[in-house]
Order: structure tokens, then sequence, then C-alpha cells
């Protein structure tokens, strides 16, 4: 084989016309290049045999799978592995048995081969991932992270054997030396480690997934889940704003996952309004038949007021003892009862799920009725819109039951009470800044009370004393001539 290569390479620089003393070495590098040559034309002829006839027959069969098994991204690095290979066998017969030369470019083109299988493996290892990313099974699992943890693992081991081959050195001498400097590399790579650790514990124990509505207050997050990777979990919040996490923080700390929910059919409705204690009270009759006008309560305030009278007669207790002794219905109670039956009937709730109208824990702000409920949707507009609309209706007909709000005093509270207690009251005017008083002892005095300040009435004068017609119309501000 280098015989014949020899005699190709002086054949050619004969015809070049470089024959010459130095012959040897530049039929030595003539053939380097026709070798060089002759491997690139036979990776194009590989690629235009193998890739296209390979991919007319993937695109014949039915399955899916193998047009990303067999992509050309793949098929064409496989061509490259063929293509090192005769490099590796060819070229060192170009150089001398035992010379640098030949050492030198046999290490390189080792290594090369190395170089070219890992490529193709972190093609094929795309490409399974993708197929796998695309079963039902697999669906909106942290893919990207695995992917990247598995091609991790195989740039790990290229670089070992590389190092090796370079350095003519056992892979065991090299992972001995990397055994005694595993804690400068545990620093150096501890956002992969932990996050390939934690992309093991998200996708085993199916805490995340890819598309989740996820909330993590602390570090102001609260959105969609876009992205999975081996250092980063992505997440859109609903103002369009990335916040970039590690996958370690996901479980070190805790967060809130909203996936469930939106598997459920329902999300829920968990909302109170403050009653005005003081406005709570016995029914009377004439409660009692306007809550008979109210359609969704009339057979509750019926049976409820049967049971009531059916009490009260067993243990003694006439009808006109109804405010202390016996059972009596209470305007909370009926209203209580109303928003139940409203929940049930108006409202587009999940019926299979907990509904409750109840009472919390009396406060300084009055007491809370709480509504417990879940919605039939759980898209946020409409959840929203079921919200609003239910505790707009609560608010309008609390009134109807002879209940108040609780809600503490405002401006125009103030305002009215202030005008009860001096209906005559009237804003004082804008005065405008004061001058001095004018010489003449005609003026009107200057600290004179506003309009609105009380003073005391005068004492009357004896008849006698009244003073005469023309003096009475004097204004009252002159001065005594």
């Amino acid at each position: 084989m280098q015989t014949l290569l020899k005699r190709w390479t002086h054949a050619l620089l004969e015809w070049l016309g470089l024959t010459s003393a130095t012959g040897d070495a530049l039929d030595r590098w003539a053939a380097f290049v026709l070798v060089v040559l002759a491997a690139v034309v036979f990776d194009l002829l590989l690629q235009l045999g193998i890739v296209h006839g390979v991919r007319k027959l993937v695109e014949r069969t039915r399955a899916k799978w193998d047009d990303t098994l067999f992509s050309v991204p793949v098929l064409r690095r496989m061509c490259h592995i063929l293509s090192a290979i005769l490099l590796a066998v060819v070229l060192p017969v170009v150089f001398e048995e035992k010379s640098t030369g030949r050492v030198i470019v046999l290490r390189f083109m080792e290594a090369y081969i190395v170089f070219s299988v890992f490529r193709f493996v972190n093609a094929l290892l795309y490409a399974a991932f993708h197929i796998a990313a695309a079963r039902p099974a697999w669906q909106n699992k942290p893919i990207k992270g695995l992917r990247q943890t598995a091609q991790g693992i195989a740039l790990l081991i290229c670089t070992i054997l590389i190092v090796s081959i370079l350095l003519d050195k056992s892979p065991a001498i090299l992972l001995t030396g990397l055994g005694a400097s595993a804690a400068v590399l545990m620093l150096i790579f501890r956002d992969s480690i932990l996050g390939f650790v934690s992309g093991i514990q998200l996708a085993a124990n199916d805490m995340l997934k890819v598309g989740d509505w996820i909330s993590i207050p602390k570090y102001g997050a609260d959105g969609n889940v876009e992205e999975v990777s081996l250092t980063t979990v992505k997440i859109r919040n609903w103002d369009n704003t990335l916040v970039m996490l590690p996958p370690y923080l996901l479980t070190t700390d805790s967060f809130t996952n909203w996936h469930a929910m939106q598997l459920s059919g329902g999300r829920r409705v968990m909302r109170s309004v403050a009653i005005d204690m003081t406005s709570v009270r016995f029914c009377t009759p004439e409660m009692l038949d306007h809550y008979r006008t109210i359609d969704l309560i009339r057979d509750y305030v019926d049976q409820t007021e049967r049971r009531v009278e059916e009490y009260n007669a067993a243990h003694g207790i006439g009808s006109g003892e109804r405010r202390i002794n016996g059972l009596h219905q209470t305007n909370l109670g009926v209203f209580r009862a109303y928003l139940v039956r409203y929940l049930r009937n108006e409202v587009p709730v999940n019926k299979d799920m907990t509904l409750m109208v109840r009472q919390l824990q009396p406060t300084e702000t009055g007491l809370p009725m709480q509504l417990y409920f879940f919605t039939d949707t759980v898209v946020w507009v409409d959840y929203e819109g079921i919200q609003s609309d239910v505790f707009d209706h609560v608010l309008a007909v609390i009134p109807e039951f002879g209940l108040r709000v609780f809600q503490n005093p405002s401006g125009e509270d103030v305002a009215s009470l202030r005008n009860a207690f001096s209906p005559n009251a009237q804003t004082p005017p804008q005065t405008p800044p004061q001058t001095p008083p004018p010489a003449s002892s005609q003026a009107a005095p200057q600290n004179a009370p506003p309009l609105h300040a009380s003073r005391p009435a005068a004492p009357q004068r004896p008849q006698a004393e009244q003073p005469a017609p023309e003096e009475a119309k004097a204004p009252a501000s002159a001065s005594p001539e």
C-alpha cells in the first residue's frame, strides 16, 4: 500500500514538474493531500448513496418514528465515521514506520474517530428523545433535561478518551486524576450536577411538566412552564415576563402546581363578605311573609317554620314567646339558605365538588359569611367572571334580608354624621387674606365670628329701653357716636 501510494505521488509530482532532491518529502506530503482528498470524495459518495437511499426507504414506511431516527443529520454523521476510519487506516501508510509524523497522525486520527462517534451518538440521542417526547406517556415530561444529561455523559466520555489518546495514557489513569480533583469539578459543575439530580426527581415524582401552571411567590414566578433543561426551568409569567430558576430550587423550596386543578374540571371560589352583626335578628311574621315572595327559599321558609312550630308546641312554648324561648328563624339563617340555593340553581358550579356557605369566626370587622364552591370551568377569564357575578348579586341582595354589610366609615359617612348633629351647619367660605383695619371708626370688626358659629342670645331689654325704630335699623357693626 505504501509503495503504491509512493508511485502515485511520484507520478503526480513528475506531471506537475516538482521532482527534485527533496522528492521524498514532497512525495510524502503529496500523498497526504491525495489521501485526504480521497477521503472527502469517499464521504461525499457515501452521503449521496446512503443518505438519499435510506431516506427514500424510510419515507415509504407507515411508521413515523423511523423518519426521526434515520434523519439526515444522523445518516451524515454515520458517513463521517466511515470516512474517519478510512483516513485512520490509509494516512499512517504515507509515513515511514515508527516515524514521528506517523505517530502524531495516528493519534490525531484516532481522536478524530472518537469525536466522529460522539457526534453520531449525540445526533442519535437527540432523535431518540424526540421520538420519546412524541409519545403520550412522555408528553410534557422534562425530556430536554434528560437529553442534556445523556449528552453531557457522552461528552465527558469523549473528552476523557481524546485526552488519553493524545497523551498516550490509559483512561484509568485520567479517571484516577479526576477523582483527586473531584472537589474542584463538583464546584465547577455544581449547577449541572444538582440540575441532573433534580431533573430525575421532578420526572420520577411527576412534580413538574412543560405546560404546567406553577406559582413560586418567593421568586416572583407565577405562570406556565415553557422549558425544563439541565440547568434552568423557564417560566413565563402572566405578564409575559420570564423567570429562570435552577431545577434544584423546585425540589428544595415549596411551589404550587395548578395542573391538578386544571385536570379536575373545577376551580375553587373561597371568598367571604362581612355582615354587620348588629343587623342580625329574629324573623317577624312580616319578614317571613316577605321571604316567601322569593322563589328560591319559599319552600325552605315554610318547612323550617313548621319545624319551629312543632318544636315549640312540643315544649309548651307559646307563639308569643318568639324572642327568647324555643326555636326561631333568623334573617341570617334564611340568608345563608338562600345563598346555598342560589349557588346550586343559578350559578354554573361543579355539582360533583364541595359547595357550602358557612360563617367564620366573628371579628372586629363583622361576621364573615364565606361562600365555598367550585366553578364548572377552569378558564381564568370565565372563572373571574363567575366569581364577580356571584358577589355582585350577594352584595345587592343583602338588604332584602334586613342585613347590612360591614364597612369602615368613609368620608361620606363622617359628613352624614356631622349633618345629623348640626342640620344647619354650613361649610365656612374661603376668606381672603386679612388686611389691616381702616382708620375710620365706622369699619367692621375684623374678628367677627363666622356665620356658622353659635353666639349666646341677647338679653331682652325692658320696653322703655327699646331703641327707636331708626336706631334699630342701624348696622350692628357701627360704633356709637
